[in-house]
């Protein structure tokens, strides 16, 4: 979409407006919004961004406040009008342009060669030119496009009529909202695809759901879906979905001018529909993400089944999910000769992967107890290979998706494996029981320690209420020494069993107080294996602050939270004097997160815990935060609260730390200064209450960096 030259002059551009923010007007409005897109497109399209996040925001953020104060300045296609404004109350219905039919299935090179001969036969000719593409396992969506702006976006329906979900489409950075398809003579254009999430935001969306006690979702396609009908817009915007577009199913040319149609225009228009190949093409160098790089026009059926065979060897290398590859005509001139049945059209064929689906037989289930207590159903079933891996069991999360899916010991159960991700039960067969099937009964009691099981109201999930459960313990303790977390990798999860079953690992501390003289002797402990151990444990000690706050197992933080949470303090105490409100304002952070931060830093026990891994050695300083000792804010201190608008709060409070700074993690009378953004709570307040602290809002605070 942008050459070399192009490439150069807009990052120029944007190095120039990062350098002048406080500077850019109206004058400079399109320029920079140019600049966005550039950057939108190096981020979604490409994967391949050429400014961090911060300058980003910063530009953003501009383009925002000088449209906030000319909203005549605003268009449709600005950067700006992504963003989610509030819930869609329903989803109307509405007609495709043309209907969106299925493809004919294929599953092996017989059935290839065959539509081959069908489609020579009715061409009359001897070889067919066709393209190979991937085909994506995602959300099918259709695009309209008029006078190059994105004015309806439609789920697939019943192929025939569709919801209308343009508010969510807007919210996807990689479909346009404007693409220059006049300059292909194009006035009108339907343009359709899958919305997908890649396998790395699938992955963080099902950690996630699994903090929170809620069942992960069986594949990519699943979650695309879902989210498509999501009314809260902005939550859309959150989940990091994107889209493939493919296939151009409507196009209407543009009008002439004087009854002359510009000839640039026209012979454009013709050769864009001329081929499929050409057409997505044209869809990648108009900013869409198009499998122009995966496709391939080849001759003949067997190059056909050669590219097939070897694509499907990289599948699982691949950054999404797909579940075969799509064959078409490559000329469009032939695809309308060849037409379609009411079905499916003649010149396409989708030739379906080995599947990753299979059936089996629920022979038991297993009650597991997770290190939260959780305590989890396990179902065992008859041996069976999907995926290339064989199952023989498979977590069924909870009492509720046991109810869902209706599933009886007994059952003959569908299953299916995505890619890299967990098995999942799809759906059970109450058709073919024979009666002797039985019902699956919860426990009320602990299955490992006896204890009573409780479910809060807000949860899915049953729990132990013993939190020295033999289960929790033992998977608390392989959590803290898990290669995410304090990467302990000569512990492994057997020996973890095995030293607490001797005795001699009962607690968190305990990992770093072995009795090394014990070890000897022991089966697979030479001298080697022991010095490996006591090597690893003792680098463990230097792990960043991030994997020991994920290793701590509080409830609801996972990775990704950890780091928000490392990157908030100077110290892991420093969490002791923070409420609730002050946390929710970190990234990532909700009400059920902050309410299990305060509660796990309100323990006496969990402190004494923290204190003693410290004296053990320990490092549980953000040693990410080094100090400058000569800075302009040398001898200051500072507080960040409320929402700042154009940084992190993190990105913040490096810029303080860089500049020779301190950080505090509460307002008292040693603090300097009080860094407010909007909605500044109990910190303001306290702030002005002891009147000697100077409130900076963000401006104040970056020239005060500046000066």
């Amino acid at each position: 979409m942008y050459n070399e030259d192009q490439t150069k002059v807009l990052q120029q551009k944007s190095v120039d407006f990062l350098n002048a923010a406080n500077s850019i007007t109206e004058n400079n409005i399109e320029q920079l919004r140019n600049v966005l897109r550039f950057h939108e497109y190096r981020y979604y399209v490409q994967n391949n961004p050429l400014i961090s996040d911060v300058e980003y925001d910063v530009l953003y953020k501009v383009l925002e406040k000088i449209e906030a104060t000319n909203q005549s300045l605003i268009t449709k296609d600005s950067p700006t009008q992504r963003v989610g404004n509030g819930l869609v109350n329903n989803f109307a219905k509405t007609e495709h342009l043309v209907p969106m039919l299925s493809l004919e299935n294929s599953y092996d090179a017989d059935d290839l060669i065959d539509w081959d001969r069908k489609a020579k036969e009715l061409s009359g000719l001897n070889e067919v030119e066709y393209c190979v593409e991937p085909k994506f396992d995602g959300a099918s969506i259709s695009l309209i496009y008029e006078n190059n702006m994105l004015v309806r976006g439609t789920t697939r329906g019943d192929g025939v009529v569709g919801d209308d979900i343009t508010p969510n489409t807007m919210q996807i950075k990689s479909i346009p909202l404007s693409a220059n398809f006049m300059e292909y003579g194009i006035n009108q254009i339907e343009v359709r695809g899958e919305v997908m999430l890649n396998k790395k935001n699938f992955k963080a969306y099902n950690d996630k759901q699994i903090e929170e006690g809620n069942p992960p979702l069986a594949n990519p396609r699943n979650a695309a879906a879902g989210s498509l009908r999501i009314k809260d817009t902005a939550e859309v915007g959150r989940r990091k979905l994107e889209a493939f577009l493919y296939h151009v199913s409507y196009v209407t040319p543009l009008p002439p001018k004087g009854g002359i149609l510009d000839s640039t225009n026209s012979s454009n228009f013709s050769k864009q529909l001329s081929t499929h190949s050409n057409m997505l093409e044209m869809l990648w160098s108009l900013g869409f993400k198009s499998p122009k790089k995966e496709m391939k026009v080849v001759k003949g059926i067997q190059a056909v089944i050669d590219y097939v065979n070897e694509f499907e060897k990289s599948r699982d290398n691949l950054d999404f999910e797909i579940d075969g590859m799509v064959i078409k005509v490559n000329n469009l001139q032939l695809q309308d000769k060849l037409g379609m049945t009411s079905h499916h059209p003649r010149w396409a064929i989708a030739y379906k992967f080995k599947a990753r689906q299979a059936t089996s037989k629920l022979i038991g289930i297993e009650f597991q107890v997770g290190r939260t207590g959780a305590v989890t159903p396990v179902a065992k079933i008859e041996a069976v290979a999907v995926g290339g891996v064989t199952v023989s069991s498979i977590s069924i999360h909870n009492e509720e998706y046991i109810i869902e899916k209706d599933l009886q010991l007994g059952d003959s159960i569908l299953i299916e494996r995505s890619g890299d991700v967990i098995p999942q039960i799809v759906k059970s067969f109450a058709e073919l029981r024979s009666g002797t099937e039985q019902k699956i009964i919860f426990p009320t009691h602990c299955p490992v320690c006896e204890h009573i099981l409780i479910k809060p109201a807000e949860e899915a999930v049953w729990r132990c209420s013993n939190m020295n459960c033999k289960a929790q313990v033992v998977e608390r303790i392989i959590h803290f020494v898990s290669k995410d977390a304090l990467d302990i990798r000569s512990f492994g999860d057997a020996n973890v069993r095995k030293f607490y079953d001797m005795g001699i690992l009962q607690t968190l501390t305990d990992v770093y107080q072995l009795p090394w003289d014990k070890l000897k002797g022991l089966e697979g402990f030479g001298e080697k294996s022991i010095a490996n151990l006591q090597t690893a444990i003792e680098n463990s000690k230097t792990q960043p602050l991030n994997r020991t706050i994920y290793g701590l197992g509080i409830r609801y933080v996972g990775e990704t939270t950890a780091k928000t949470l490392a990157n908030a303090v100077s110290h892991l105490k420093d969490f002791i004097t923070y409420t609730e409100e002050e946390l929710k304002q970190l990234d990532d952070v909700g009400i059920k997160v902050a309410k299990s931060i305060c509660t796990f830093f309100n323990s006496a026990e969990n402190i004494e815990l923290i204190d003693k891994l410290e004296q053990l050695g320990l490092q549980l300083k953000n040693e990410k935060k080094t100090t400058t000792t000569n800075g302009n804010l040398t001898g200051f201190t500072f507080l960040f609260t409320g929402t700042l608008s154009r940084l992190k709060r993190s990105d913040g409070e490096a810029m303080v730390e860089a500049n020779g700074g301190k950080l505090l993690s509460g307002v008292s009378s040693k603090l300097s200064y009080l860094v407010v953004g909007e909605d500044a709570g109990s910190k303001l307040e306290k702030a002005k209450k002891l009147g000697t602290i100077t409130i900076l809002n963000e401006e104040e605070f970056l020239k005060m960096l500046s000066s």
